[in-house]
């Protein structure tokens, strides 16, 4: 099973599982995470070929979906669903796989849709790393900026380095590989009529006004929602306004 990160007690109120995006793991969200575990139990998982959860051959969104929906029977009751890009699609999944696991569901910065941006330049930059000469996290960050050119980026990709052991917790061979499937989305049939929303951030792309007709179509009680300032990491950028939109939809 999947590794979990568990954030405050059982309540009245349904947990919440939070499902990160691609080379993340459930302790980048931590803070968002612990802050909303004031009012319900939150659920922070580590996704297949990430963290400290088991490597598979596979990464196809009907696996991850899979992996979800047996967290969410192991605690025996229906879930509020998070996923951030990668995790917003098998959260979508999930949710049309098994609606029965899922009570509200948040779609972060994502569509069901195919994107035509590899991110395999950046598995290329992760293993290129020499981490003999690695010692202290910064150290990789320092031979990651050779490749990468944002500079968030090297401090995103070493949280998933194991220092000591001298191994990335990702299975880069594994992710590289279904490169393609992380960036289309399965044909899923069915719909999902809890209520969604799709959470983008307001200067980011990937959630456009030509998605809608698909997603109302998978999501009728679907609803939209931007977060000014804040691009496609909008959780990272604007966390407090993150968090803030996250529970109000919650407890409406």
């Amino acid at each position: 099973m999947l590794n979990q990160i568990l954030h405050g007690e059982k309540t009245a109120e349904p947990a919440l599982l939070i499902v990160h995006g691609l080379y993340g793991s459930g302790r980048n969200w931590g803070v968002i995470a612990k802050r909303l575990s004031d009012q319900r139990q939150v659920i922070a998982v580590d996704q297949r070929n990430h963290g400290n959860s088991p490597w598979f051959d596979g990464h196809s969104y009907l696996d991850m979906a899979d992996d979800l929906a047996d967290v969410i029977r192991a605690h025996g009751l229906p879930m509020d669903v998070m996923g951030h890009s990668m995790g917003g699609k098998a959260a979508m999944v999930l949710a049309l796989k098994y609606p029965e696991l899922v009570n509200r569901l948040i779609v972060a910065d994502i569509a069901p849709t195919t994107y035509g941006h590899s991110q395999v330049q950046y598995i290329q930059a992760m293993k290129a790393v020499d981490l003999s000469r690695i010692e202290k996290r910064s150290d990789a960050e320092s031979q990651l900026r050779e490749t990468v050119d944002d500079p968030t980026l090297p401090v995103f990709f070493t949280q998933s380095l194991d220092v000591s052991g001298k191994r990335w917790r990702l299975n880069l061979d594994t992710l590289e590989r279904e490169m393609p499937k992380i960036l289309s989305f399965p044909d899923v049939s069915g719909q999902f009529d809890g209520p969604v929303l799709f959470l983008s951030g307001a200067q980011s792309d990937y959630v456009q006004v030509q998605h809608r007709p698909t997603i109302k179509t998978l999501f009728p009680n679907a609803a939209f929602a931007k977060i000014p300032g804040a691009g496609h990491w909008l959780h990272a950028e604007k966390p407090r306004e993150f968090e803030a939109a996250v529970r109000v939809w919650l407890n409406k």
